[in-house]
């Protein structure tokens, strides 16, 4: 579905990405993870056409997408959900909604699609005419999420979507991911509740000061005591530094 080859991206001469490479199968759920400042949400940017890639590869599907607009890559298939409350407060969840597929051609086609994410999220028809700022912290990323998939995207990058919701509504969400995935669609995931994602994920990736430390099952990285290390302030022992396909074993 997405492949990386040796990024190296950043903000005018500050350079965050320092040769990040990685591929993610379709479809599946890939968490990225690390330490602060690892460059995780820079990525996603790197991805999107929201950052200047000095050099490397951006490829979806095999076609080279490197430095394409973020209007572009919509065009292509790929929806960003980024950190924080991305929601018009004082607009209604159906206008919301309309927002989301603004770059839509056929309006009749955009009114069938709302109805179809509807369908997904009950709760977003039940409460259609309700602004969004009177939704709860869940139901608001609930519907980041369905405004994501109003042009039918084939891949998702979701910058931390459990930040300050409740364990019952990061399972909620967890689960509104899980679906996506078993639809066809592919979840790249920033996620700061590690043990958690990774659980619920195919693959796991581990940033580390700008580059690619492991790229494994999500299951093995769980079981990696270096990965424990990691989040206990430590580094990734330089035999990890080698990234691991995820087809590999």
């Amino acid at each position: 579905m997405l492949e990386l080859r040796n990024i190296h991206g950043g903000y005018g001469k500050i350079t965050i990405l320092n040769g990040v490479s990685f591929a993610i199968p379709k479809p599946s759920i890939t968490t990225v993870i690390g330490p602060n400042g690892a460059g995780k949400s820079t990525v996603f940017k790197a991805i999107f056409g929201l950052l200047n890639i000095q050099s490397g590869q951006v490829l979806l599907e095999g076609q080279d997408v490197t430095r394409q607009s973020p209007r572009q890559m919509i065009g292509h298939g790929v929806t960003y959900v980024p950190q924080g409350r991305n929601v018009v407060p004082q607009l209604s969840v159906y206008h919301n909604l309309e927002l989301g597929g603004i770059t839509a051609q056929d309006q009749v086609k955009l009114r069938k699609r709302i109805d179809a994410v509807m369908d997904q999220f009950p709760m977003l028809r039940e409460f259609r005419d309700r602004k969004a700022i009177e939704l709860s912290g869940g139901q608001q990323k609930q519907l980041e999420v369905a405004r994501a998939l109003l042009l039918d995207p084939k891949l998702i990058l979701i910058d931390e979507p459990s930040i300050g919701l409740s364990p019952n509504l990061v399972q909620e969400v967890f689960r509104t991911l899980l679906r996506l995935r078993d639809q066809g669609v592919s979840v790249l995931m920033v996620e700061q509740n590690a043990k958690a994602a990774l659980a619920m994920s195919d693959y796991g990736l581990v940033l580390e000061l700008g580059q690619t430390r492991m790229h494994e099952r999500a299951d093995r990285l769980l079981a990696d005591p270096r990965v424990g290390q990691l989040f206990l302030g430590g580094h990734v022992a330089p035999s990890a530094q080698g990234a691991t396909s995820p087809h590999a074993g």
